[in-house]
């Protein structure tokens, strides 16, 4: 695939509206790519449509059983981006509830089958890149947001069985994990960094300084478009996502 080809590949951005979604809806865009960008938040997709020519709004809850079935029969894409997910509550174990520590269960990991079990039975074109946006939390653990890092660590691995299903079938679609380490630039990363700080008696600077460059969505959305212009067989399982660029994991 060239750099021009994006302008002629469909893609959609799940959680479009804020964050590093929203900062790689950006990028594709920039990149030339028809980007249908989906969130529950108007405003925010009105306010992103408007910022880049090549977007389209869909405002959908992703979680809902039928959004992914609905949305990829009306665009067809050949790239999928998943990065919608709930906040987690930042409290120590003791302090969670069910309901509170399950949340990413009920909303990424839900997200994340829907929309993998949907483009494989569409299926999609041969030739489609699909990505979930796990978190550097599948690898460590995070003792602050419940059961966060579990469901992040099964979306990896039922993007992995996703893939294995897909050559299986003989599909030429390719699904592939993204792992972003914790970043004070995004909403969803300021209060882990505030909470982890307070737990370790630090600063904020003190406990990012061994993490070298924060990941910004920018970044995010750059190391994602040069992703998809990756030759398919060079693919690794999953990557490492930091303010480095991306870094492949067995």
């Amino acid at each position: 695939m060239t750099p021009t080809s994006l302008s002629e590949r469909t893609t959609i951005i799940v959680g479009a509206s804020r964050g590093l979604g929203r900062g790689i809806a950006t990028a594709f865009a920039q990149a030339g790519a028809p980007v249908i960008a989906v969130a529950r938040t108007e405003a925010a997709l009105a306010d992103l449509a408007g910022s880049a020519g090549t977007v389209q709004p869909e405002v959908a809850d992703a979680a809902d059983a039928t959004a992914a079935g609905t949305l990829l029969d009306r665009h067809d894409p050949e790239i999928v981006v998943l990065v919608a997910g709930a906040t987690p509550l930042m409290r120590p174990l003791q302090h969670q509830t069910w309901e509170t520590f399950s949340v990413n269960w009920h909303t990424d990991v839900r997200i994340a089958f829907n929309w993998l079990r949907e483009a494989l039975l569409k299926p999609l074109r041969p030739g489609s890149r699909v990505i979930v946006i796990s978190s550097g939390a599948a690898l460590q653990g995070s003792p602050l947001s419940g059961g966060y890092a579990g469901a992040k660590a099964t979306q990896r691995f039922i993007t992995a069985y996703a893939h294995d299903e897909a050559n299986r079938a003989g599909l030429e679609i390719s699904f592939t994990a993204v792992l972003p380490r914790i970043t004070p630039m995004t909403d969803l990363g300021r209060p882990a960094v505030q909470a982890y700080a307070a737990r370790n008696g630090q600063s904020e600077q003190e406990y990012l300084q061994p993490m070298g460059e924060p990941l910004t969505p920018e970044l995010a959305g750059a190391a994602l478009v040069e992703l998809v212009k990756a030759e398919t067989a060079s693919l690794a399982p999953a990557y490492l996502l930091n303010g480095a660029g991306l870094e492949r994991l067995p």
